[in-house]
């Protein structure tokens, strides 16, 4: 997993979002969308309509960052939309919700069956 600062702030997005969107379209929708400041050093999710691609938007303060991770089986385990604002997790729960494990309960979601 990227090594993010322990004091970043992670935000999960309600709802699903455009996978089409680059860096410069998060950040738009973090800044509208969220209320929040995209260059303030949080971390932001988006997930895409099939559930199976996540992007992470971060600004280190030094650039913007785009981390995009898509899943070979299984879901992205995701809040139920609420308005189109955002939900604050830890970062130990990212790194549960990166791997595929449902961040509110964790356990294994889904275990590749081969490498090939």
């Amino acid at each position: 997993m990227i090594a993010f600062p322990a004091s970043a702030r992670v935000w999960i997005a309600n709802g699903v979002t455009d996978m089409r969107c680059g860096m410069n379209s998060l950040a738009l929708k973090v800044q509208e969308g969220l209320g929040r400041d995209p260059h303030g050093g949080e971390i932001f999710c988006f997930r895409g309509r099939r559930g199976d691609l996540v992007k992470l938007l971060w600004h280190d303060g030094v650039g913007m960052s785009l981390y995009v991770k898509r899943l070979e089986a299984g879901k992205f385990i995701w809040p139920a939309s609420q308005g189109g604002g955002a939900v604050p997790i830890s970062e130990a729960q990212l790194g549960y919700l990166l791997d595929g494990i449902d961040w509110r309960n964790p356990r294994w979601t889904q275990r590749p069956a081969k490498a090939g």
